[in-house]
């Protein structure tokens, strides 16, 4: 790490440090708690640890009196219950820290009237939700601020914030904020400030940026009621790719006004599809491969700068998102670059680490270089039983499980409740997947996640005796789909190499049907956030549905997903049954409620009538399906007729192409001949 990228060369920085005197300079204005969770239907072989610990993050303004900027050198003394914050990462009472001392060359400065944060993710009590944790920065005689932080359980927070850029520009210049309130009193928004680090050698000095109380509230609705859901969008003007602080105040009527906090990374969001590793230079130079990528909608792989594909017509025609370390910054971090980035991603899975679990701590110093620059950071989490430990580290969390014949820490043994007491070893509850996307984006609110879905992969080994060692395109969808209905805004197919596709033809049209059915979907998936959830039940006790919403300002996504499914004993793979009928019945958010116009379903091949009525809280929809239903319920007339249109075009797009190879024989065996040239 280069020092310049952090260190301040400000004259008589220590000096000032030593003036306060009484007076401390900095105060807290807001902390966050996010406490921890643990599932109840993961099954390890052995129970884990109790989630007593929470992610917390502290914000500290800069109020001096004589107006100074305020220096937090590595060497500054400060200390959490009386303890060095590097002791308590040895003793495992936190998993990680950005305390002063975290890094010998992160020097924080906070300028006059600016804000600093400091974030600590505990492990055990007290350091979670219910503690109080004494803290101290500076000097015992002249500390810049210390104080008790009282960690209470969470009853209002900025759930999900969201950022979107016009069309060709890498500025974003809107956000859309989603506020839960659990408190028993409605809250009225009142106005929202954007603090900004603007100076990218400084990435954590914000300074207030936007300061609006013009909001547009969701629906029109600026008060948001008890033990419910809200939001607005506001117009920020560009805003710089750079770590930010959401200041959200609300009032109630019988209290005084309430903010609420939260630290986000800038950046345009986008419902990205990546294949993974797709290839080098061998593959990415074919254009009927390339073809191929953009039947299945890929945008992005795990790539870097191509001589012969990147520099070339073929990557106009046919670009993929850079995914991977991004080194040398120099050649990414450019204007005409970054429309063409996802992210950050090079450790690979801490978790495992290659054998050694890479500390969390240790994450986060390699991590830190990233905040210099304009790239969103990703990290692939992998284990639900500890990825707690790692939560609040990355801009762009994701995670990578799968369900069928495939690695897995959890013993899929032990699901034999599930399937009537017959133990399995090939495959796990395909729901599953939804309960780790929730687990992982509420460990990691307001941050967007990602998902890395299992598709047709040509390595996988023999699991539990199961002769077919890829999912089936049922399992491909189903694992997608429970993905979906939690609300992330990227998916990564595990993994598109030229290999496994023609390894596994069934599967493709899958890919494609799924990747047109998201590029339709992406829009109110951005501008969306998850609302509600329930596993529904039958009377006999037998496993029905999983249904879920996710709700944007003018619409909601209703998934339901099927759990009517069992295990094939002789194929070994996971069986759906035909249709039947259902009656579902989905609450939707105040701002929604009383103003549905139009409920359909809708897949890769068109949009369908439903029957469904207006119900007190939201809308009862009865229909006809197994496996997925995916649905509209809109306030807009003209939703029905965009989407189709939008579906039309991307089918359009597919057609363009003019290479098939999931039905056409001779454009299969062009793909099958560039596989035999390159593995020459």
């Amino acid at each position: 790490m280069k020092k310049s990228f952090f260190a301040l060369a400000l004259m008589g920085g220590l000096a000032v440090l030593n003036s306060w005197g009484a007076d401390a300079p900095l105060r807290l204005v807001g902390v966050t708690v996010t406490p921890h969770l643990m599932l109840d239907s993961m099954r390890y072989a052995k129970p884990p640890e109790p989630p007593d610990g929470a992610l917390v993050t502290l914000f500290l303004r800069n109020d001096s009196t004589d107006h100074q900027t305020v220096i937090l050198p590595p060497d500054l003394p400060s200390t959490l219950q009386n303890k060095a914050p590097n002791d308590l990462l040895e003793s495992g009472d936190i998993a990680w820290h950005d305390f002063p001392g975290a890094h010998p060359d992160l020097i924080r400065s906070v300028p006059p009237d600016g804000l600093t944060t400091l974030t600590f993710n505990g492990r055990k009590k007290p350091f979670g939700a219910g503690g109080d944790i004494a803290v101290r920065l500076g000097a015992e005689s002249a500390p810049l601020w210390s104080g008790s932080v009282r960690l209470s359980e969470p009853d209002l927070w900025i759930s999900a914030v969201t950022f979107f850029a016009p069309d060709n520009a890498i500025l974003p210049d809107e956000a859309i904020i989603h506020i839960a309130n659990q408190t028993e009193q409605a809250v009225t928004l009142e106005s929202c400030t954007l603090w900004v680090a603007e100076d990218p050698s400084r990435p954590w000095a914000f300074v207030p940026k936007v300061q609006l109380k013009d909001l547009t509230p969701f629906g029109g609705m600026r008060d948001i009621p008890s033990r419910d859901r809200g939001g607005f969008a506001m117009k920020t003007g560009p805003l710089p790719r750079t770590n930010a602080v959401v200041e959200v105040v609300v009032r109630r009527p019988d209290s005084e006004p309430r903010a609420i906090w939260a630290k986000i990374r800038i950046k345009p969001e986008y419902f990205d599809i990546s294949g993974g590793w797709v290839g080098g230079a061998d593959k990415l130079t074919r254009e009927p491969f390339l073809k191929t990528l953009k039947l299945l909608h890929v945008n992005t792989g795990h790539i870097a700068l191509t001589p012969g594909y990147s520099d070339t017509e073929l990557y106009k025609k046919y670009p993929i998102k850079y995914f991977g370390a991004l080194t040398p910054w120099e050649q990414y971090d450019t204007d005409a670059m970054l429309p063409f980035i996802h992210g950050a991603e090079f450790l690979g899975e801490p978790q495992y680490g290659g054998g050694r679990p890479v500390p969390p701590q240790e994450v986060w110093q390699k991590l830190l270089p990233y905040a210099a620059t304009r790239f969103a950071t990703t990290l692939t989490h992998s284990e639900e039983r500890i990825w707690r430990d790692y939560a609040g580290l990355s801009d762009f969390p994701h995670y990578d499980a799968y369900r069928v014949t495939a690695p897995s820490p959890d013993l899929w043994i032990k699901y034999a409740d599930r399937w009537g007491g017959k133990k399995i070893a090939w495959g796990a509850p395909l729901e599953t997947i939804g309960d780790m996307c929730r687990s992982l984006r509420e460990l990691n609110r307001p941050a967007p996640c990602a998902y890395w879905s299992q598709g047709p992969h040509q390595g996988w080994g023999v699991y539990g005796g199961r002769r077919r060692t890829s999912p089936t395109p049922d399992e491909i969808r189903l694992q997608a789909y429970h993905a979906l209905s939690t609300r992330i805004t990227s998916l990564y197919w595990f993994n598109l190499s030229l290999k496994s596709l023609l390894k596994w033809r069934d599967t493709l049209d899958e890919l494609r049907r799924c990747g047109r059915e998201m590029r339709v979907m992406a829009p109110w998936l951005l501008r969306g956030d998850a609302y509600e959830f329930q596993r529904l039940r039958r009377p006999d006790g037998a496993w029905d549905w999983d249904i879920a919403s996710v709700c944007a300002p003018d619409a909601a996504l209703l998934f339901a997903l099927d759990l009517d499914y069992s295990p094939d004993p002789n194929e070994r793979v996971f069986r759906f049954g035909v249709p039947r009928d259902a009656a579902w019945s989905f609450r939707l958010p105040p701002w929604l409620r009383g103003r549905i116009v139009d409920v359909f379903r809708f897949d890769a091949d068109g949009v369908f009538e439903v029957n469904w009525t207006r119900t007190e809280d939201g809308v009862q929809i009865t229909d006809r399906i197994s496996r997925v239903g995916a649905y509209f319920a809109a306030t807009d007339p003209n939703t029905r007729k965009n989407v189709e249109a939008a579906r039309l075009a991307i089918a359009a797009e597919e057609q363009a192409l003019n290479f098939d190879p999931i039905g056409n024989d001779a454009d299969w065996a062009v793909l099958e001949s560039i596989r035999q040239e390159t593995e020459k």
